[in-house]
């Protein structure tokens, strides 16, 4: 057994030991020593992946490894001008750039890359892999990972499919792994501050929910012509377990999330910020709702593209609550209550009443879960083995009803819906397409 797998064992075993939760003091783990730092791999190396990337590795306490991307090397091209390099070629620099004094000193041999993520996952000196490709992949890597022993932080959705979802955080609660889903609003001030005046009962009973989520995309973003893909990307790797649609520049990257083959559009792309909110405010995270009805969906004007355009999401929950997800509703979640309303989004909380709004107001007993943000909080709780601020379960259960209401829109009726049994109520057709894992070839989860 290396050096570095004894220790992953033994923090495990030591946190058990305590009976308060805790961070292993640095008097036992000597915070420092190069052997001693959380070691992580990174799989998908685009904007998202190498900006997190970069947000562990400024952490004294965290250890790259490894990177890994089916693509060597890409660029997003938006209104004439290219952003920064991405790929795997992009990853390695940009964490020999973050590690260049560990280099310097001997302590760190530089950054491995790969091409295929199981090929990584079998690492045994590693803890932790970061998850930021197009949503398909998101489970079969989360899931490989978790049964090799490691801890996972997955970019939201946490799964392109339910029954990815169904099965990933019961195994992740077998395996008694820690998941961080990148749903980093829960991190964030003002939506915790929010959330504490909803759960407080400042607005008194709750009786609706607005959820708004971006207008999806009517027309391509990029060169729609079907062509060979380009020599830096493995496109059939890069298709995986999804179907091997005839490749365009604009389906792949960052305009992978418009394609259901990809991704599941605006809906499950941001249903998984502002929808985790909304179920927080009402005491959901780990519930859901009863009943599901897809209504009035739009679609592109182009062939390019098959996820919704406009869309709303009317769901009702046990308590007599009404959520509505919809691209015609005002960025962010707002509850609205017998005695007022809180919306928040983005950088902006408002409500009726500017009294709660006042940085000394106390909105009572109730508190939330206190990050000190969201990668450290990560980085902490693979320490203390602590449940995370956003776990697999409570990304799951968020990103549910835009799941469901994909099965209603296809099937054309409302759907009805047990939370506790994670099961679709008298309805075998819609059971069967939620849980369906349509995988190409030999592709499988776990």
């Amino acid at each position: 057994m290396n050096k570095q797998t004894s220790r992953r064992k033994f923090i495990g075993q030591a946190a058990a030991a305590i009976a308060a939760p805790t961070i292993i003091p640095a008097s036992v783990l000597g915070k420092n020593a190069p052997s001693n730092r959380i070691t992580m791999a990174f799989v998908g190396l685009g904007n998202r992946g190498i900006g997190v990337m970069e947000s562990f590795l400024k952490y004294d306490d965290v250890q790259g490894m490894a990177v890994c991307d089916v693509a060597k090397h890409h660029v997003r091209v938006s209104n004439g001008k290219s952003s920064r390099d991405y790929g795997v070629e992009a990853g390695k620099a940009a964490m020999e750039k973050k590690h260049s004094d560990r280099l310097e000193k001997g302590e760190w041999k530089g950054c491995d890359t790969y091409h295929d993520f199981r090929e990584l996952v079998a690492r045994d000196d590693i803890d932790a892999i970061q998850v930021a490709t197009p949503d398909h992949w998101h489970g079969i890597i989360a899931m490989a990972a978790i049964k090799s022993g490691k801890d996972v932080y997955c970019e939201k959705p946490v799964t392109h499919l339910y029954g990815e979802g169904h099965a990933l955080h019961r195994a992740v609660a077998e395996k008694n792994a820690i998941f961080q889903v990148g749903s980093q609003q829960r991190s964030t001030k003002e939506f915790q501050k929010a959330v504490a005046l909803v759960r407080n009962g400042l607005i008194g009973k709750v009786s609706k929910v607005e959820v708004g989520l971006p207008k999806g995309h009517n027309s391509p973003e990029g060169d729609s012509t079907i062509k060979d893909p380009p020599s830096n990307l493995d496109y059939d790797f890069y298709c995986g377990p999804s179907k091997m649609i005839p490749y365009m520049d604009c389906r792949v990257h960052w305009s992978w999330r418009w394609h259901l083959n990809f991704g599941g559009g605006q809906l499950m792309d941001w249903i998984g910020h502002h929808n985790d909110i909304a179920h927080w405010g009402i005491g959901e995270e780990k519930g859901g709702p009863i009943s599901v009805e897809a209504k009035n969906w739009t679609f592109p004007e182009t062939e390019v593209y098959d996820s919704p355009v406009d869309y709303d999401v009317h769901s009702k929950y046990a308590n007599d609550i009404e959520v509505v997800i919809s691209s015609r509703n005002p960025m962010g979640s707002k509850w609205i209550g017998e005695n007022g309303w809180i919306h928040v989004t983005r950088g902006k909380l408002t409500a009726s009443n500017e009294d709660w709004l006042k940085d000394d107001f106390v909105a009572g007993d109730w508190k939330p879960y206190k990050s000190p943000g969201h990668q450290r909080n990560f980085v902490e709780c693979i320490k203390s083995r602590e449940e995370t601020i956003a776990p697999a379960e409570i990304g799951h259960r968020s990103i549910t009803p835009g799941h469901i209401a994909y099965v209603s829109h296809g099937l054309g009726r409302k759907i009805k819906w047990d939370p506790k049994a994670e099961k679709v109520v008298g309805d075998d057709a819609a059971q069967e397409a939620l849980m369906a894992l349509p995988y190409r070839g030999d592709w499988k989860l776990g």
